[in-house]
């Protein structure tokens, strides 16, 4: 079923040749664009190909890897138990994962992994759906010593194949240090992975389940899924690597990984909360209308107004903002799964402060502007394209054309 947009007067011209641009230039393999103002669809476009071998056109139901956009997804579902009252937000999360308890640091400086010292407060729930409880991600900083140790571990959530599961996940994170004392610092990490083991925990049914039940079957995301079966792969997009990694806006890409014979062509023993899901414009659509209209579509109620309300809270203690080692993210505080603008980019006006969004690896962005009532959503499959230009020019020509 195609996208209906809703009849209006806005020229969306500027933006479409924008994005045709970064794909006829061979910067991005393909993409997907689409704005909502309130939750009237206003613009939807599909430039480039599925896949570069048959040139098959992208479509609305062209599957992507989502990536880290699944972190909002997680979130949500975190929430759904916190309003059945099954957590705190302040409860010590070895209440609820006793692995957690007694957990060590690193001591500042550390340069081998034994260099700990015991922490001096638990790590809270609040503190895993913000990235602030001290674990780290294995890949950021490869050459750090946590995430050195995370890979000896075999903890690389960029690594398909292999026997993890949110379970063991857990329990190989809960014998390693922590990267830095809770609440003390912004780390992106595995803080949503272990979420959605809580979820596991908490609700007595594995994560896709409860998934399914709760959120995909009520907004109707038949697609969302932790893997893509046989008789959908034809709709599911290839994913290329730049030639060029040094340089986000150089030409060239190659085949990184196969809709039919890649990691997503099975099942998976490791349901990531933090970046396993592949989804659809068309899905995520339903999804993002459910956050803007208060925690409910298509009839069904999600979470509450409140709770959202809630989830767009900065977590961070006073003078901790969302950083990375090689992306600015300037004036960004982080809430409940979400990052949230407390000033707007170059080329946004002031109705963007108060954004909540987040976005994925491989280019699946999402953000939500409740002043300018305007949320967008772009996607491609280029390894990596988070934070990449492309992303930022659309949201930059959304807000001039559509706030």
């Amino acid at each position: 079923m195609a996208i209906v947009v809703k009849d209006h007067n806005l020229d969306f011209s500027e933006l479409h040749q924008r994005m045709q641009w970064y794909v006829d230039q061979e910067i991005i393999p393909c993409c997907n664009t689409l704005i909502l103002q309130g939750t009237d669809v206003v613009d939807v476009k599909t430039y480039g190909p599925i896949d570069h071998e048959t040139n098959r056109p992208l479509a609305e139901d062209s599957i992507f890897r989502m990536h880290s956009s699944t972190k909002m997804v997680t979130s949500i579902a975190a929430m759904v138990l916190l309003e059945e009252g099954k957590f705190r937000l302040d409860d010590p999360l070895e209440k609820h994962l006793p692995e957690f308890a007694d957990m060590k640091v690193l001591k500042p400086g550390a340069t081998a992994i034994d260099d700990v010292t015991p922490v001096a407060n638990s790590i809270k729930v609040n503190q895993i759906l913000s990235h602030s409880a001290g674990f780290s991600y294995g890949f950021i900083e490869p050459d750090s010593v946590i995430d050195k140790a995370y890979g000896e571990a075999g903890i690389n959530p960029l690594v398909g194949g292999g026997k993890l599961t949110l379970q063991t996940l857990s329990e190989k994170l809960s014998v390693l240090p922590l990267a830095y004392e809770p609440g003390s610092f912004w780390r992106y990490s595995l803080g949503t992975d272990i979420t959605a083991r809580l979820i596991e925990v908490l609700s007595g049914q594995s994560f896709d389940e409860f998934l399914k039940e709760r959120i995909f079957s009520p907004l109707s995301m038949n697609d969302t899924d932790f893997y893509v079966p046989k008789q959908k792969q034809d709709r599911f997009t290839t994913m290329y690597v730049p030639t060029n990694q040094l340089d986000p806006m150089a030409s060239g890409y190659a085949k990184m990984d196969d809709p039919y014979a890649g990691q997503y062509s099975q099942p998976t023993s490791f349901l990531s909360g933090g970046g396993g899901l592949v989804s659809t414009l068309v899905d995520y659509l339903a999804f993002a209308r459910m956050l803007v209209n208060g925690g409910e579509w298509n009839g069904q109620r999600i979470v509450s107004a409140e709770t959202l309300g809630l989830m767009r809270v900065n977590q961070l203690a006073s003078g901790v903002g969302v950083n990375f080692p090689f992306w600015e993210f300037k004036d960004t505080s982080f809430g409940l799964g979400f990052g949230l603008k407390e000033k707007p980019a170059d080329g946004e006006p002031d109705s963007a402060v108060g954004e909540y969004h987040w976005g994925g690896m491989a280019g699946t962005h999402i953000w939500m502007s409740p002043k300018a009532n305007i949320t967008g959503i772009c996607m491609t499959q280029r390894m990596p394209a988070f934070w990449h230009p492309f992303s930022h020019d659309f949201k930059r020509l959304a807000y001039k054309i559509a706030a």
